[in-house]
């Protein structure tokens, strides 16, 4: 019998757009900040933590040689506390949560931290296939894998084009449910719906006044749907424009993840408790579709409806995912990314996982509801799938 694995405590920094009001701070420094407030949240004694497990997806340059391990010596934990780091592109901190509550669930670790962090400022998108490929060191593409796939770039803009093309969904719909997306996200900050998840975080302006960056720099308070809709197609023909598509963003984000043993011994109550969690790979040509068939097989696996779950948190890469998904699964769109997401709060890749989480365990606990599921598209076809109860 598996051991019960329950998130203790959520937070994320709010994000900062590209050469923004982030992008001053190096991802270690960053990812140790979301560490540091998960133990000022929890009190617990930074010694006890097991292991951090962080989610990185430009792990090159400052994010390189074990992005976790780094940032828990840039942190107050002690040298004693391990770390590794996760990549499974998009997913990275989904992952991370994912192998924390399997480590708990196990019954083999009491307490770890899962985490993400990307400055995509610092450590730009590509980068980590650029430099070997301009400096003659190859493609991560191998002749087996042409053979299998000939011909074929594997392409995150493409495979977005393709979701839109294979479940018909118009270039309006996609602009409709991006300006939605800057409507929930404004609605929520001026509610102050993300001030108990967030990290304040020291930054300072061009003269070098101090402040404290707590709003999401990305969300636009001016947009209007004629200004989305005005915007250049990615590609002549398409449905796909960079106002329907995720933000480039700097961020970090933590989850403390604790077994029964560890919420007695600590004196911790517990937000949430993990119910399921699955990942699934589909076709890494269309590579974004993965969410929707891993949704119908995770609530399969689960015993549950998609009519069960209260809250819904999609990654929205491209407009055409979450849109795909609603149609594919049959869910009540007033249950999906309820505060907004990655189109108006932007998507820091490897932190996105338990950003995604800290928003989800808080817009339960805010509204009083009990299922919330989370899901996201990877590189490479892939999709987790995580439920949580909460308490």
């Amino acid at each position: 019998m598996a051991e019960a694995a329950y998130i203790v405590a959520a937070t994320r920094t709010a994000g900062g757009r590209k050469g923004g009001k982030l992008a001053a701070w190096h991802p270690i420094d960053l990812g140790a900040a979301v560490l540091d407030s998960i133990l000022d949240r929890t009190g617990v004694d930074p010694a006890r933590v097991d292991d951090v497990v962080m989610g990185c997806v430009g792990q090159v340059g400052e994010q390189s040689l074990n992005v976790a391990r780094n940032a828990v010596l840039a942190s107050r934990m002690p040298e004693s506390v391990p770390a590794t780091s996760v990549d499974r592109q998009c997913g990275s901190s989904q992952q991370a949560l994912q192998f924390a509550a399997q480590a708990v669930m196990s019954g083999t670790q009491d307490i770890v931290i899962a985490s993400g962090v990307e400055s995509m400022s610092r450590v730009p998108m590509g980068l980590s296939v650029a430099l070997p490929s301009q400096n003659g060191f190859g493609n991560p593409k191998s002749p087996r894998m042409e053979d299998r796939y000939p011909n074929i770039q594997f392409s995150q803009f493409v495979g977005a084009e393709m979701v839109a093309e294979k479940y018909k969904l118009t270039k309006d719909q996609i602009d409709e449910y991006a300006y939605g997306s800057h409507q929930r996200a404004i609605a929520a900050t001026q509610a102050g719906a993300f001030k108990g998840e967030i990290t304040a975080v020291k930054i300072k302006d061009a003269d070098g006044n101090e402040s404290l960056h707590t709003v999401d720099e990305g969300i636009r308070f001016d947009a209007s749907l004629e200004a989305i809709k005005a915007v250049k197609l990615l590609r002549e023909g398409g449905r796909i424009t960079a106002a329907s598509s995720s933000q480039i963003c700097d961020g970090a984000s933590a989850v403390m993840v604790a077994s029964e043993r560890a919420l007695k011994e600590h004196g911790l109550t517990p937000l949430a408790r993990i119910h399921h969690l699955s990942v699934y790979g589909g076709d890494p040509v269309i590579m974004l579709e993965t969410p929707l068939q891993a949704t119908e097989r995770a609530l399969k696996k689960a015993g549950m409806s998609v009519d069960d779950i209260d809250l819904f948190e999609v990654n929205e890469a491209f407009g055409s995912v979450p849109v795909a998904w609603l149609q594919y699964n049959h869910a009540d769109p007033a249950r999906l990314n309820v505060n907004g997401g990655a189109i108006a709060l932007g998507h820091p890749l490897g932190a996105s996982g338990t950003k995604l989480m800290a928003t989800l365990v808080y817009a339960l606990k805010a509204r009083g509801k009990k299922w919330g599921l989370q899901t996201m598209c990877e590189g490479g076809g892939l999709a987790n799938v995580t439920i949580v109860e909460a308490l």
